[in-house]
């Protein structure tokens, strides 16, 4: 999957980096929200994430659970950077399936 894609899934839900929290650069000079800030978004939608390393298929995993530890969602990726990108896009799209 890689970083890029994971910006790109972001970016397609219409995060814009005026959004607030710590901000990241990628080498092609788009912005992209920290691993502390994601987590803020989602402890201020209900949710608690955790990112962890999976040292048998050297990847990160990062899981989001509700306020009662129910499983909301997860994703991988190669990074830990990449797992919560992604992790953020299908928190926003979830958001507006609800929604809707």
């Amino acid at each position: 999957m890689g970083l890029d894609f994971a910006i790109d899934a972001l970016y397609d839900t219409g995060w814009v980096n005026a959004e607030g929290g710590a901000a990241e650069q990628h080498s092609d000079g788009r912005a992209y929200p920290s691993p502390e800030a994601v987590k803020a978004i989602f402890a201020e939608q209900g949710f608690d994430l955790t990112i962890r390393h999976i040292q048998l298929f050297d990847c990160y995993r990062a899981e989001w659970r509700d306020s009662t530890g129910q499983a909301a969602g997860a994703v991988v990726g190669q990074s830990a950077a990449e797992a919560t990108v992604y992790a953020l896009s299908q928190l926003r799209k979830q958001i507006v399936a609800v929604q809707a």
